[in-house]
This record gives C-alpha cells, sequence and structure tokens, in this order.
C-alpha cells in the first residue's frame, strides 16, 4: 500500500468521523446550548441544515466527498447518504425510505425546539 492510498484513506475516515460529529450535533446539539449561550449560533443553522437534507430527499456535500475520497484511496465507495450507510443500519436494519427519513427531518426539528423552548422557559424564569 503506498502512502498516497493510505493519506487519502485517512481523509475519507476523517470525512467520515466528521460527518458522524455533524449528525450528532445537529441531532442535539441544543442540549449544550444549556451550558454554552453561544452554541445556538451554531447549531440552529446545522439543525436546520440537517433537517432540510432529510426533509428534502436531499444528499449532504460530505457524502460525494467520503465517496471521493474513498475511490481515491482504492475503497469501495457507498450508495446513498451518510445516514442510510451508518446511522440507519443501527436503528433500522431494513434501509432508509422516503417515510423514515422524513421521519427522522421531523425528530431532529421536534427535539431542538424542545430543547430550545424549555431553555428560554428557564432563562426567562430565571431574569425574572
Amino acid at each position: 500500500m503506498t502512502a498516497v492510498i493510505v493519506v487519502w484513506g485517512a481523509l475519507a475516515g476523517i470525512a467520515v468521523a466528521l460527518h458522524f460529529a455533524f449528525v450528532a450535533f445537529a441531532a442535539a446539539g441544543g442540549l449544550l446550548a444549556l451550558r454554552w449561550r453561544w452554541i445556538p449560533w451554531l447549531h440552529v443553522p446545522a439543525a436546520g441544515w440537517a433537517a432540510y437534507i432529510e426533509l428534502s430527499g436531499g444528499i449532504c456535500p460530505l457524502t460525494p466527498l467520503e465517496n471521493d475520497l474513498r475511490g481515491r484511496a482504492g475503497l469501495d465507495d457507498y450508495s446513498g447518504d451518510f445516514i442510510a450507510r451508518y446511522l440507519f443500519p443501527l436503528l433500522y436494519p431494513a434501509g432508509l425510505t422516503s417515510t423514515a427519513q422524513t421521519a427522522l427531518g421531523l425528530t431532529v426539528i421536534i427535539l431542538n425546539i424542545s430543547v430550545y423552548a424549555w431553555l428560554v422557559r428557564r432563562r426567562t424564569r430565571a431574569t425574572a
């Protein structure tokens, strides 16, 4: 295995790790706002993007990047999106459907609206 292939493989692994971190942050990053007041400035756009991708049935731009890096490393690429490849098999082994993808997007929205509503109520009571 040449050094170039190792580098491309490492970059592909980093891209997957970043993608996973982004998905986790988009899904549950609102909880970090309980500790750090500046988190919503990063989290709300991230959660909005994640929900948009899920509800529109789109593909996150990180997926083609991962596939490109995997191809350069001589690894097989994958079809579908990141959630279909890495996360969905953990939750729903049968595969990703558009209905399930919509449910995931709505779950992200509902979870985060709930966290932020609770946070606003808590901070409003603290100042009153």
